[in-house]
């Protein structure tokens, strides 16, 4: 497929909280507003990477109606009728499914690309040419696509997909990689288990990008997840208030991926960062000599490893190492980087006002 391929959508999940970027990322400011790999906002990177193949007539962002105006105010190119503002937060599964049948209904032969905001990817060319052929293969196989990157660290954060069987050329195709089923899909694993990954080569890690024909997602949803057997029908009648209220909170990787036989995956020619709590910015952001990264008017002296974040005055940090350290909405915060995937824990022990700043 290419950018003048008109079945071809794009819809990008923008609805998360962010919450292990706190105390930046707030239910009212979430992550996907903020510049954390660029100087722009992460959904504008979003969007400048995908509209050179799908134009922004064919883009669609799920989120919640809180966050429309913020979005619309850094998208001024997009109006509402771009945005699918999700009735609750369901999960995944509900919402890739509700998408699915709204696009199938102005065009039954289209196929989806389903993006998140959040992510980071170089270079943007690599990625658009992938995407092309992932659609290709998805509208030539029937399968639903995943795209795997070739994990270049033990990472413990992301969980990883087994490469299955080569996949069959598609007539005409000669290119080196036909893309392969997935054998499995495996959670977050501890250290040990994802060294052995990275030494045996046939683990790719569970980018969350998808590309599949969206009759065929929802086909096989109601075939495989017993969950939506009966809930399907009603997305493609057009009622989603309805299906919304009695849908599960459920992924779409839980829900139907692990379940499937008609599972694809294409490894990644580029490379992808998620960008999903503090620690990633030392991958994203620019650092100095001595590794720190420093965002707004933020000072480290004798320090390694740090990441400082001021946007309410200057912040200094003096003769420490592998801390993160923020002044935002009214409130400092400190802690070390190992501990900053666990920041959702600490919300939790939190007083409510703290927690729902901005």
């Amino acid at each position: 497929m290419t950018a003048g391929d008109s079945h071809l959508w794009s819809v990008i999940l923008a609805g998360g909280v962010g919450s292990r970027f706190w105390p930046v990322s707030t239910p009212r400011r979430p992550k996907q507003l903020l510049p954390l790999a660029s100087e722009q906002p992460l959904i504008r990177d979003t969007v400048d990477r995908i509209v050179p193949l799908i134009p922004a007539d064919r883009l669609r962002i799920l989120t919640g109606g809180h966050l429309s105006d913020a979005l619309l105010s850094v998208l001024p190119e997009l109006g509402p009728q771009h945005l699918l503002l999700e009735p609750r937060a369901a999960g995944t599964a509900p919402v890739l499914a509700w998408a699915a049948a709204e696009l199938e209904r102005m065009d039954p032969d289209a196929v989806m690309v389903s993006l998140h905001a959040d992510h980071v990817i170089h270079p943007p060319e690599a990625f658009r040419a992938l995407i092309a052929r992932a659609a290709a293969l998805a509208a030539g196989h029937r399968r639903l696509f995943t795209i795997g990157a070739p994990p270049s660290r033990a990472e413990t954060g992301y969980g990883y997909i087994r490469l299955g069987a080569p996949l069959e050329a598609l007539p005409g195709d000669d290119h080196p990689e036909p893309g392969n089923a997935v054998a499995e899909f495996v959670e977050k694993p501890d250290r040990a288990t994802a060294e052995r990954y990275l030494e045996s080569g046939r683990f790719l890690w569970n980018t969350g990008l998808f590309v599949w024909r969206c009759a065929d997602l929802l086909d096989q949803l109601q075939a495989h997840a017993p969950e939506f057997r009966e809930l399907v029908p009603m997305l493609r009648r057009g009622e989603a208030e309805e299906f919304f209220r009695v849908a599960p909170t459920i992924s779409i990787d839980e829900a139907l991926l692990e379940r499937s036989d008609r599972v694809g995956v294409v490894r990644a020619t580029f490379a992808w960062d998620d960008v999903g709590a503090w620690d990633a910015v030392t991958r994203t952001r620019p650092a100095d000599a001595r590794g720190n990264v420093l965002m707004g008017d933020a000072h480290a002296v004798e320090c390694d490893a740090t990441i400082v974040y001021a946007d309410e005055g200057p912040v200094v940090a003096f003769g420490v190492e592998n801390l993160v350290v923020v002044r935002t909405h009214g409130v400092t915060f400190v802690a070390h980087r190992d501990r900053s995937p666990d920041l959702k824990h600490m919300l939790a022990q939190l007083p409510e006002h703290l927690r729902d700043l901005g």
